[in-house]
């Protein structure tokens, strides 16, 4: 199996590019295109369900959705995305991993001229971290946690690192800052600087103390009692997959200025999947908001091609 991205020309929006996933068997093929597990795929690539879910959606038998369903998982049609609580019992969440499969033939690719309009990818970008941008510079801190043991837990982070990748992004669309702006989470907590403030908080609230500062304040949080628990959105939907995590945006809840983005994973790989849709994906994660005064989703990292690194993202719970 291997991930590939297909260009499509609109007339209207130019060219766009669509993900692809190219089958090394027709065999896999075939389990894609029988009609049932079709509908399967079709219904699971809006949002992620449990089988029970797909059974009734489709008016299919429940058995023949869960033949369906683990045939398509085990050729990476599906993914498992996490679990939810539904009537006292666990459900595993299932959703469609890309929009096109196929077989393919060894030749016939050609050199292609593509222009590319930075200014209108970044307009997604712009508005999200619009009060962090003052005449062109970066006005906020970016808080990680200490790589020392620290906190309540006297845990240490293993995903301060992601921050320049951050970076990176935001040098994109921004001047560097007159200031220094990067803090360790037990600095910034003991300078008592979280007040008045616009801070971009990387990493769970189980090794970042200002993520788990600002936790109960937001709109999909981290379990209060086991942050390692997983995110939690109501008392019904818990996302504890350790690839999954958390980009929201809030008000400074200390003061009546500046706002507060929160980065974070169940896990360090579930920051590195976050951190990844905001910089990688930023149109498609960042499409739904509305500068709302909270805003969040809980994003699904995946290995396409196995090579044990992130390579997409996918949106599984939105608030």
């Amino acid at each position: 199996m291997l991930k590939k991205k297909t260009l499509i020309y609109n007339i209207e929006k130019g060219f766009m590019a669509k993900d692809i996933i190219i089958y090394d068997s027709v065999d896999k093929l075939r389990i894609i295109s029988n009609p049932t597990a079709w509908k399967i795929m079709q219904l699971l690539s809006s949002r992620p369900m449990y089988t029970a879910q797909v059974a009734k959606e489709l008016g299919i038998y429940e058995q023949s959705a869960y033949y369906y369903t683990r045939k398509l998982n085990s050729i990476g049609a599906l993914d498992d995305v996490g679990t939810i609580l539904i009537r006292g019992g666990t459900a595993r969440l299932f959703r469609s991993t890309c929009p096109s499969f196929g077989i393919e033939m060894d030749w016939g690719e050609r050199q292609s001229e593509i222009s590319v309009d930075h200014e209108n990818n970044n307009h997604y970008t712009k508005d999200f971290f619009d009060e962090f941008i003052i005449d062109g510079s970066f006005d906020g801190l970016i808080v990680v946690g200490a790589p020392g043991p620290h906190g309540p837990y006297r845990s240490s982070a293993r995903d301060g690192h992601y921050a320049v990748q951050l970076a990176f992004f935001l040098g994109t669309f921004t001047n560097i800052p007159s200031e220094f702006v990067v803090k360790l989470d037990a600095d910034a907590k003991a300078e008592r600087v979280l007040d008045n403030r616009n801070i971009i908080s990387i990493g769970g609230p189980g090794t970042n103390i200002v993520t788990a500062e600002f936790n109960k304040y937001l709109p999909i949080k981290f379990n209060e009692s086991n942050f390692w628990a997983g995110l939690e959105k109501g008392s019904n939907e818990i996302y504890n997959s350790d690839s999954q995590g958390l980009i929201a945006k809030i008000k400074n809840p200390y003061s009546g200025r500046g706002s507060i983005i929160v980065i974070a994973g169940v896990r360090s790989i579930g920051t590195k999947s976050a951190v990844i849709a905001l910089t990688n994906f930023s149109e498609k994660i960042l499409k739904s908001y509305r500068s709302e005064e909270e805003w969040a989703l809980v994003v699904q990292g995946f290995d396409m091609n196995s090579d044990g690194k992130i390579d997409h993202v996918d949106v599984i719970a939105e608030y």
